[in-house]
């Protein structure tokens, strides 16, 4: 018996991982072409409203803020940061119940549970913003349900090929449309008819995708029926989840608190050094104590610490950035939240572009390449914002940072991703996605939380207009600052693994190494004598003529290109995927262009004189 196979046998959450996949992929062979489509579908639909809940909160942040009376800019950003925060904060404890309990079932409860939180949002309106934010806070769980285990069915389900590549980009892909999507029809909601809409309507998409998934995903089996409950609990890692799930949250809201009441205030930092000592109780239980530890750090190397840095930098630089341009845009430029959102449609293609050529560059270029030119976006993104005049128009900087910045979102997670995956080992990969994702997640509340605390020290309390401009500049700046870091630390970890042969290059030395060993082996003991051309015995030997069917391998030119035949290629190519994707292109980017240039004329009008006379306002 293999080490691998007594390896499962020992280990149930193994054990129910491959009967899993097994049982997925043998499913997938029965499916439909209409069949597969829906099913693919209804599993993106994870990551597409997993943005979507985020779109649908910033949009309108504004009028959601003024039905509740808030005036302080650090409360507006707990209606961000909450939700933010549990879904960074619980992913990797409902990536391993999917292990444990079926993917399936936790993207049935992940949902559902989304949609009766969404319900609640919605509700909050009747209540007041304490409940709004409680609310946003567990309907984060949902996401964070519905993120690892949609990555885990998509990859137990496909084989490794041309398809997974293209479900898998599809998947990224999702982020940034589900975004723009979830900001636009909240906007229209919001401005045409009552905000709470925007999250009643969400509740009812979530329910009916609960449905859908029940019927069209394949059911796997449960292989915790005859585990006793104590080895449930053991295998889910329980306490070590407690004790990270605490630490985090509490180190989260100390950061995010401090803006709204002050540093100043002695249970912030009680909340914050308490929530290190948490932290540190969890690092040593899963080294020393958990049997079943969510997190391997005996595998998380000085690499993947330089890599969990660079995300953290970089996303938390997005999280500033996103906040404070849809800041920017409705309360310094004074646009509508609908015409934001339509000036808020290029990072849909944008990101889907950035997630094809990314795919393409993982297998040219070394992932730490592709950070440093994630985090390089990051950054220029960030730069473009806090030096965008306020009078000037909407194509010049604010229409770049918003192409630039999706580059930044979708490169950085697949090489995040990748690095981890190669780190962590085969019996491990799940961690790595979730690892990420929950940095990812995470990282933003905890941006959020820093830039908010710049801008109140700021804005001289944000009265008057420039100085609520001030405070939005400083925010911005923040995330330059720490977009900078990040590029820092992505460098760092390309002179550290400069000597590191690529992929490329450990084939190349392979297959010359075999080539030299084969060789020599032959010429000492009787085989092929490169000089003559002919096989021989062995010492003392008589010459025989050269065997036929004999296969050498080597190094293709192609393999030691980094771009060949580019130009010649790309013409013709370039030629036939837009006359096949022309069509499919088009009409969303018609669309977009004919309700943005509606806006601008709508958002015209009502602050004309005619317009305001209409709306009552004179």
């Amino acid at each position: 018996m293999s080490d691998s196979e007594s390896s499962g046998r020992d280990n149930p959450v193994l054990e129910a991982q491959l009967s899993r996949t097994e049982s997925l992929r043998a499913a997938a062979h029965s499916f439909s072409p209409a069949h597969e489509f829906v099913f693919v579908a209804v599993v993106c639909m994870a990551q597409f409203m997993t943005q979507a809940a985020l779109g649908a909160c910033l949009s309108p942040l504004d009028i959601i803020g003024e039905s509740f009376d808030i005036t302080n800019p650090g409360i507006l950003s707990w209606l961000i940061a909450g939700y933010s925060l549990t879904v960074g904060t619980f992913i990797l404890f409902f990536g391993r119940c999917g292990d444990l309990f079926g993917y399936r079932l936790m993207l049935l409860i992940g949902f559902s549970w989304f949609s009766v939180w969404s319900l609640v949002a919605g509700v909050s309106i009747y209540s007041n913003y304490i409940l709004f934010i409680f609310a946003r806070a567990l309907q984060g769980l949902g996401p964070a349900m519905l993120f690892p285990n949609a990555l885990a069915i998509l990859g137990a389900t496909y084989p490794p090929g041309n398809k997974k590549r293209l479900i898998f980009a599809l998947f990224g892909g999702m982020a940034p449309s589900g975004a723009v999507v979830g900001s636009v029809f909240a906007a229209l909601l919001a401005e045409l008819a009552w905000w709470p809409w925007a999250f009643w309507c969400m509740a009812i998409y979530c329910m009916l995708l609960a449905v859908i998934m029940y019927l069209v995903v394949p059911s796997t089996l449960s292989h915790t029926a005859d585990m006793p409950l104590t080895k449930i609990l053991a295998e889910l890692d329980v306490v070590g989840a407690a004790l990270g799930v605490t630490g985090l949250v509490l180190v989260n809201i100390a950061w995010n608190q401090a803006p709204v009441v002050g540093w100043q205030k002695a249970y912030v930092y009680v909340l914050l050094i308490v929530g290190f000592m948490f932290l540190a109780a969890f690092i040593y239980y899963e080294v020393s104590v958990s049997p079943q530890p969510l997190i391997p750090f005996e595998t998380l190397n000085t690499d993947v610490c330089f890599i969990l840095g660079c995300v953290a930098c970089g996303w938390s630089s997005f999280g500033i950035w996103v906040y404070y341009t849809w800041r920017f845009l409705e309360d310094i430029r004074g646009i509508t939240p609908l015409l934001a959102a339509a000036q808020f449609v290029p990072p849909a293609p944008s990101g889907l572009a950035a997630s094809l050529v990314t795919g393409y560059l993982m297998g040219k270029l070394k992932p730490g390449w592709i950070m440093f030119i994630a985090l390089s976006a990051f950054t220029i993104g960030s730069i473009c914002m806090a030096i965008n005049p306020v009078g000037q128009t909407y194509w010049a900087l604010t229409f770049v940072s918003l192409l630039v910045m999706p580059w930044g979102m979708d490169m950085s997670f697949p090489a995040a991703t990748v690095i981890l995956s190669d780190a962590v080992g085969r019996r491990n990969q799940g961690v790595a996605a979730s690892l990420v994702t929950t940095v990812v997640n995470y990282s933003i509340s905890i941006g959020l939380g820093i830039a908010g605390t710049v801008e109140v020290r700021i804005n001289n309390g944000g009265l008057t207009f420039d100085d609520k401009l001030k405070g939005y500049h400083a925010g911005q700046y923040t995330g330059i600052g720490i977009g900078g870091l990040g590029i820092v630390l992505s460098l760092l970890y390309m002179l550290k693994s400069a000597r590191e042969p690529s992929h490329v290059e450990k084939s190349a030395s392979f297959f010359n190494c075999s080539h030299i060993l084969v060789v020599e082996y032959f010429t000492m003991t009787g085989g092929y004598a490169p000089k003559h051309g002919s096989w021989q015995q062995g010492w003392g030997g008589h010459i025989a003529r050269a065997e036929k069917g004999v296969a050498t391998y080597t190094l293709s030119p192609n393999r030691q290109r980094l771009f060949p035949n580019f130009w010649h290629t790309a013409i013709f190519n370039t030629f036939r995927r837009f006359r096949h994707q022309v069509l499919y292109v088009a009409p969303p980017f018609i669309v977009a262009y004919s309700l943005m240039d509606w806006a601008v004329e709508r958002n015209e009008y009502l602050n004309s004189k005619a317009g305001r006379a209409e709306a009552g306002d004179e």
